[in-house]
């Protein structure tokens, strides 16, 4: 008895399966026509079939008529979506990179690259998060017609302007066709920056590297001679020292390495009070980091959600744009710290930057991951309220109110 249900079930199975392939395989085919129709056509035409239905049940006559007028309306909206079009479409924007607030326009040409002409055509751009829509008049052969449109950049962001869609379908909207023409195309809306002084940002600045306290056998800054041990690689013998004891000795370096400045920029939407207060936090740490890079330091800038490129200025401006506030994923700054620093070199200068909601307990969690060789900054963003410095034990804390004032406290850090 059981293996007879074995077969059953197991039968059932394989006809389920079989079934589930059998609807997917058809919605695949039924998909091209299905997507044509418009959510109002799907509205209709349920319309018409509970009208049938309401006229067979209930005997009513007008329900007939009125789903028969429904149907004709859908087949007339049939016709409109039917036609083969031969455009080249291209979208310039000019320039690829601007800064908030500046002016960026753009430009759609469309051309007719077939051997007849065309109807007028309803095209639609979408550029961030709205929708520009333009009427392309009919086009003789190789006939080209253009249309301009302005895009926001009153915010720091990456817009993305397309894809280029010509829309077929009828005035009521119940059969729409799309056709897709070109591929997006990124502008990049830079944040706000602020020049500054080349010894401001760099704050540790060398040619051969910071001298250290650490000693080692293989370096170029000299620290003293001792005594040859075995081992010790002939090359560091001091001749004359040896022939004026009579025993070997050898030098003593100490040890320097490159200059390494570390900024770790919270994003967290709570860290902040405003979305304005946000963007200067962001102005701020671009404006620290491409004065470093045009300083040729090592930079690393890191955030909850990406490392930014560092390589040029703008690579650096091109990944600004794309920050975006980010849930909390660390129960601290010195966790979310900890952890994106630990696969970056030493820093020689951590920069820590942060919203005006974070406790000054927060700043001082992340100095505690650092030795007393690297030198802690704070930048705490407060819009609006009155720029300053002040120490709180070792840290030094950078209070800013207005991205202007960003030059004159890296001065006074320096002095």
């Amino acid at each position: 008895m059981r293996s007879v249900w074995r077969a059953i079930r197991d039968g059932l199975r394989v006809a389920f399966a079989l079934l589930a392939r059998l609807v997917r395989r058809a919605w695949q085919l039924a998909k091209p026509v299905t997507d044509v129709v418009g959510p109002a056509g799907w509205l209709v035409l349920c319309a018409s079939v509970v009208a049938f239905l309401v006229s067979a049940v209930f005997g009513w006559t007008e329900f007939t008529f009125l789903a028969t007028t429904l149907l004709a309306a859908l087949l007339v909206a049939v016709g409109f979506v039917f036609g083969r079009a031969t455009y080249g479409v291209d979208i310039a924007l000019n320039p690829h990179r601007v800064v908030a607030g500046e002016r960026a326009l753009g430009q759609m040409s469309v051309v007719n690259t077939g051997d007849k002409s065309l109807l007028p055509v309803r095209m639609e751009l979408p550029v961030g998060s709205g929708t520009a829509e333009f009427v392309v008049p009919g086009l003789s052969p190789k006939q080209q017609h253009d249309e301009l449109f302005a895009v926001p950049t009153q915010r720091r962001a990456v817009i993305i302007a397309g894809p280029a869609i010509s829309v077929r379908g009828d005035q009521l909207g119940l059969m729409r066709r799309t056709v897709r023409w070109t591929d997006p195309v990124e502008l990049f809306v830079h944040p706000v920056t602020t020049r500054l002084a080349s010894s401001a940002a760099g704050l540790v600045r060398d040619l051969e590297g910071e001298i250290t306290k650490k000693i080692t056998n293989s370096d170029i800054s000299f620290h003293a001679l001792r005594a040859y041990a075995p081992g010790d690689p002939l090359r560091n013998v001091h001749w004359r020292s040896t022939a004026r004891t009579g025993q070997l000795m050898v030098r003593q370096f100490e040890e320097t390495r490159r200059s390494q400045l570390t900024i770790v920029h919270t994003t967290r939407t709570p860290a902040y009070a405003s979305d304005d207060e946000f963007e200067l936090g962001i102005s701020v740490t671009a404006s620290l980091a491409l004065q470093v890079i045009r300083d040729g330091t090592r930079i690393s800038v890191v955030t909850e959600e990406r490392m930014l490129k560092t390589a040029t200025p703008v690579s650096l401006l091109d990944d600004a744009s794309r920050i975006e506030p980010a849930p909390t994923r660390y129960a601290s700054m010195r966790d979310f710290a900890r952890d994106a620093t630990r696969r970056l070199p030493a820093a020689s200068v951590l920069m820590v930057v942060g919203g005006s909601q974070l406790d000054l307990a927060e700043f001082r969690g992340v100095q505690t991951l650092v030795g007393q060789d690297t030198k802690v900054l704070a930048f705490r963003i407060l819009r609006g309220e009155q720029s300053r410095l002040s120490k709180v034990g070792d840290l030094t804390l950078v209070t800013i109110g207005d991205l202007a004032d960003l030059p004159r406290l890296l001065r006074r850090v320096n002095a």
